[in-house]
C-alpha cells in the first residue's frame, strides 16, 4: 500500500467554485465486505470532499477491528452514518439499503477501495444535471500507477463478446476486435461521451434516476449489477456516460473473498444477465447454451493467473 498511499498523496478537497450554491445535495454510499486497509484511506478521501453531504456505509461484513473502526468514526463524524447487522447480502442489495438510507438527492456509489481524485465528485454531479430520467454517469476508473483500468468502459456486452472477452480471443483472432468489451486501450474522450456500459466502482444517479428503474437488481450477489443497470437505464430511454476527467483510482482485490468465488459469482451473474435481457428464441437459446460456457471460461480465469505466477 505504500506506493498506492504515495500515488494519491494529493487527494485533497474538491475544487468547489460554484458548485456550492443552489446545489442538490449529495450522498456517497459504499458497501463494505472484508475490504482490509484500504477503507480507512477510502473513507477518508470521501469526506475530504466538501461537496459531499453525506457517506452512507453499508457494512455487509468486517473484521471485529474495522467494525470497531467504523463505529467510531461514524460517532465522531456526523456525516457517516453506518449500516449493519443485515450479515453478507452481496453487493446489490447492500447498496439498495444504503440508498434508501441516503438523504442526498444525488447518489454516487463507490467502491470501498476506490479513492476519488479532486474534483471527482464535483465531475460527476455537474455531469447528471439536465440527462434524461433515467440516466447514470461513470467516473474514469485508475489504477494504482494512473494507467486506465480495465471494464471502466465497456461495449454492449452480449453472450458472444463476453465469451470471446473471457477467453482472450477477442484480441488474440484478427478480426474479432469488434468484439471485446474493454476499451481502456483506446484513446482518453475529451468531453464526456455514452457508452454502453460503464464500472459500479464509481457511478452517479438523481435520486428519480435510481427510482425509475427501481435501483440495482438484488438477483444478483456480486458483480454484473453494474452492467445490468446500464443495461436498464438504456432500455428505459436514458443515457449510460463516461466522465474522462472524473477519476477514482480504484485498488480492486482488497477483499479476503476468494478470487475463485468472486469470479464464480461473475459467471453466475453474466448467465443471469443474458437470460434476463434474451428476446427472440435465438436469444433465449444462446444464452442458455452459453451461460455454462461463460461460467467455466469465468472460473478459468484465477486458476490461470495462478498458474502463470507460479510459472513466472
Amino acid at each position: 500500500m505504500n506506493g498506492v498511499a504515495a500515488s494519491i498523496a494529493s487527494v485533497g478537497p474538491a475544487p468547489v467554485g460554484d458548485d456550492r450554491r443552489d446545489r442538490r445535495s449529495v450522498s456517497v454510499v459504499m458497501v463494505v465486505y472484508m475490504t482490509g486497509e484500504a477503507l480507512e484511506q477510502s473513507l477518508a478521501c470521501v469526506l475530504a470532499d466538501p461537496l459531499v453531504d453525506e457517506l452512507v456505509v453499508v457494512d455487509n461484513g468486517s473484521t471485529p477491528a474495522e467494525a470497531a473502526r467504523l463505529q467510531t468514526l461514524a460517532a465522531r463524524d456526523g456525516r457517516l452514518t453506518l449500516v449493519s447487522g443485515q450479515g453478507n447480502v452481496g453487493f446489490a442489495k447492500g447498496a439498495n439499503l444504503g440508498a434508501r438510507k441516503a438523504r442526498g438527492e444525488r447518489l454516487i456509489f463507490l467502491n470501498p477501495d476506490a479513492f476519488l481524485q479532486p474534483g471527482c465528485v464535483a465531475g460527476l454531479v455537474r455531469e447528471i444535471e439536465g440527462r434524461p430520467v433515467p440516466s447514470l454517469v461513470g467516473g474514469r476508473i485508475l489504477n494504482a500507477d494512473r494507467t486506465e483500468q480495465r471494464g471502466g468502459r465497456r461495449g454492449d456486452i452480449t453472450p458472444v463478446s463476453a465469451l470471446l472477452s473471457l477467453s482472450s480471443l477477442a484480441q488474440r483472432v484478427p478480426g474479432w476486435r469488434r468484439y471485446e468489451v474493454h476499451w481502456e486501450q483506446d484513446a482518453r474522450p475529451d468531453e464526456v461521451l455514452a457508452v454502453p456500459t460503464i464500472s459500479g466502482a464509481c457511478l452517479c444517479m438523481r435520486r428519480e434516476d435510481f427510482d425509475a428503474v427501481a435501483g440495482f437488481d438484488e438477483g444478483y450477489f456480486l458483480h454484473v449489477e453494474d452492467i445490468d443497470l446500464c443495461w436498464r437505464v438504456r432500455r428505459k430511454g436514458g443515457v449510460v456516460l463516461f466522465h474522462p476527467t472524473a477519476e477514482v483510482i480504484h485498488i480492486g482485490g482488497t477483499s479476503q473473498t476468494s478470487p475463485l468465488k468472486v469470479e464464480f459469482h461473475k459467471g453466475v451473474g453474466l448467465g443471469r444477465y443474458f437470460r434476463r435481457r434474451a428476446e427472440t428464441p435465438g436469444q433465449h437459446l444462446a444464452a442458455w447454451v452459453l451461460s455454462p460456457v461463460i461460467l467455466a471460461a469465468a472460473l478459468a480465469r484465477p486458476l490461470l493467473w495462478r498458474l502463470r505466477s507460479r510459472a513466472g
